[in-house]
Order: structure tokens, then sequence, then C-alpha cells
């Protein structure tokens, strides 16, 4: 039976599923749907046009479908979609999307949002991905599953964090970042290949080892430009999804705006057309 606190406000057109908890002081705005077993701790706000899947905990003060902080915005409809489990702590904003960026501001499956994250208008998360404190995500900001990010970095619009990345704490990310390495400073840098992460995620220890060579061919050695060592890799590594993953992202970025792949999405028409109902390209991840 869903509880509802005597100071909660409803409104009308929200759709609660029968096992919500909404707790005191929560305000639900119309064209809301809450799934099966989301727990709005108190002091939760979700203004309007997000939709829930089941098992999500919202701690106070979370600000959830808010309006985007874009002067482009006119008030169009558009949306938060929020998956299954995801944990959302104290003073976490996240906005609906934009007309121009798709109408969708998208967040997956059993990601943790640690205190005062924001995620801006069109940004797209996937699935289990941990966020520190007081992380800043620009608009239309892609991050991949399994990645991790360090408290108070900093993302540039369209920038997109890559599987298994790890991104320090503080860094000032305004290039794509990409998969299964970890980088770190201002601004980030590659330090090395993530093991921790891709052991965690179940990678085999020839994958683990192929991407760490690929991460010293092109970062620490000398001899050829980055799109000859891509080649030498793909044909020394043919059949390994982790390296095909790194090598496609690197060249994506190569092939964008400034180091970011998504830019190349920044006009209006193109930004529309993509989307959020477009996948992410197929992911590695076993």
């Amino acid at each position: 039976m869903t509880r509802i606190h005597a100071t909660a406000i409803i409104d009308p057109t929200a759709e609660l599923a029968s096992t919500v908890e909404v707790g005191p002081w929560c305000v639900v705005g119309p064209n809301v749907t809450l799934g099966e077993h989301c727990v709005l701790r108190s002091h939760v706000i979700i203004e309007c046009n997000a939709r829930f899947g089941e098992g999500n905990l919202l701690f106070p003060f979370s600000v959830l479908g808010g309006t985007p902080q874009d002067r482009k915005f006119r008030g169009e409809e558009t949306w938060l979609h929020v998956g299954n489990g995801n944990h959302v702590r104290e003073h976490v904003t996240m906005h609906r999307g934009t007309k121009n960026g798709g109408g969708t501001t998208s967040i997956g499956h059993r990601n943790l949002f640690m205190v005062g994250v924001h995620v801006a208008h069109d940004c797209q998360l996937q699935d289990e991905i941990t966020i520190a404190n007081e992380v800043m995500l620009a608009g239309h900001v892609h991050v991949e599953t399994g990645a991790n990010i360090g408290g108070g970095a900093a993302f540039h619009h369209f920038v997109t964090v890559g599987s298994c990345a790890l991104v320090g704490g503080f860094a000032r990310c305004s290039k794509d970042i990409p998969p299964f390495l970890i980088v770190e400073g201002m601004p980030a840098q590659v330090r090395g290949h993530n093991h921790v992460q891709m052991t965690r995620r179940g990678f085999t220890a020839d994958e683990i080892d192929a991407v760490k060579q690929v991460y010293k061919r092109i970062f620490r050695e000398t001899g050829g430009t980055v799109a000859e060592k891509i080649i030498e890799l793909r044909l020394k590594f043919p059949n390994v999804k982790p390296v095909a993953a790194l090598c496609d992202s690197l060249q994506a970025s190569a092939s964008g705006v400034h180091g970011r792949a998504l830019e190349k999405l920044r006009s209006d028409d193109k930004l529309a057309a993509h989307g959020s109902g477009i996948p992410f390209p197929q992911n590695p991840l076993p």
C-alpha cells in the first residue's frame, strides 16, 4: 500500500505504484511516475515530467526533473527518465532535457549519485556508475556503464566518459575520457589503465593486459602518430573487444571538435535528430 506522509504534496496527475513511500514535506509535481518500491525520504522535490522505474531511493533536498538551465529553453515539453535501483543522495539536481537535445535527460540503472551532484539537461547516463560529491555534468554529457567519477570533477558539455573509466577528484574534463583508462588533473590527462574496475566487472586477465599495452603504446611510447598506433593495435589485438572499444573511442574523439565526439551534434538539427532514443555504441562490458 502506498504510504504518503500528511505533509507531502502530490499532484493529481502523478502516478504512484502501490509500494511507493513519500516522506515528510516532499513535492511530487505533474506528470510524474514512480515505480514500485521507490522511496522519497523527506523534502524531495520532483518538479514535473519525470518517470522513475523501480526501487529508486531519493534522499532529502534532492531536486529532480527541474527546468533546464539553458537560455534556448522556451518551456516546451521535455522529460527526465530514471531507471531502476538508483540511489540519489542529498542536494542532487537532475534537469529535464531540451528540444535541441532530443527532449530527454536519461539515467540508467543502479547508479549512485553522492551529495551535491548536478546532472544537466540532455545528459545520458548508462548503468552502475558511481559519481562522488559535487561533480558537475554540463549539458549533453554521456557517461557509459561502470564509470567512476571522483568528487568535485567538472565536465564540459558534450563530453563522453567511457565504460570503466576512472576520473580523479577535481579533474577538469574538457575532452572525452576513453574507456578503461584513468584520468586526473587540470586539465585531465591519462595516467594509466583501470585494471581494478575491469577486474571487478569480469574482464579476463588477457583483456586487461591488452588494454594495458594499448595504454602504454598510445600514451607513453614514441614512434608514430596516434592514428598509426591505433591501426597497429587493431591488427595486434583483432578479437579483443575492450581494445576495439578503446580504439573506437579515440578515433571518435579525434574526429570530433576539441576532443569531443558529440560536439559534432551541436547544431540544432543534428541534436534534435540524435535524441535520447538512439542507443549508445555497443557496450563491450561482459
